[in-house]
């Protein structure tokens, strides 16, 4: 994954620093730090996994300070999350083994790398900016149990228990 080209992790503020080469300031100030507080690194994994699984990340959103230069607006968390992994910093279960990245299969390797991330480029000035970050996290409600069933599914049967079930 390009993104992860030149990553750095701060190890003692517990953020992602800089990916595509240094070209992305993958968190800004205005950015909560990284670490997912789940204890056990579940959610850090779940990424990972998605990925393997051939399965979106959701929307990144960027903000362009520059030409050719971005800073992440939304979406640090997972971009850090690939980018910790792709470096071994922690290991997934694989075929019931955990494993860091260098000790996965060639095209295991390749599943994640060439994954495609959906990216949106922002524009405009500081406070626009922080209005935007602030309105998209804002927006941003954990999904529940139905709604993650409901996104991961579909099909007509799917389809048509929804149109007869919906209030």
């Amino acid at each position: 994954a390009a993104i992860c080209d030149g990553f750095v992790y701060n190890e003692f503020e517990g953020k992602g620093l800089f990916g595509l080469g240094g070209r992305l300031t993958i968190q800004p100030e205005y950015q909560r730090n990284y670490i997912y507080a789940d204890g056990g690194g579940k959610k850090e994994q779940a990424v990972i996994h998605s990925l393997l699984q051939g399965y979106p990340l959701g929307l990144i959103y960027f903000n362009t300070v520059a030409p050719d230069r971005f800073e992440v607006l939304d979406g640090q968390q997972g971009i850090t999350s690939i980018g910790r992994y792709v470096t071994n910093k922690f290991a997934i279960i694989d075929d019931g083994n955990p494993k860091i990245f260098d000790s996965l299969p060639a095209d295991r390797q390749a599943g994640i790398l060439d994954s495609r991330l959906l990216i949106y480029e922002c524009e405009g000035t500081e406070s626009e900016i922080k209005q935007w970050f602030e309105t998209i996290n804002i927006a941003g409600a954990p999904l529940n149990a139905q709604e993650l069933l409901n996104a991961i599914y579909s099909g007509p049967f799917v389809t048509l228990a929804k149109a007869e079930f919906t209030n």
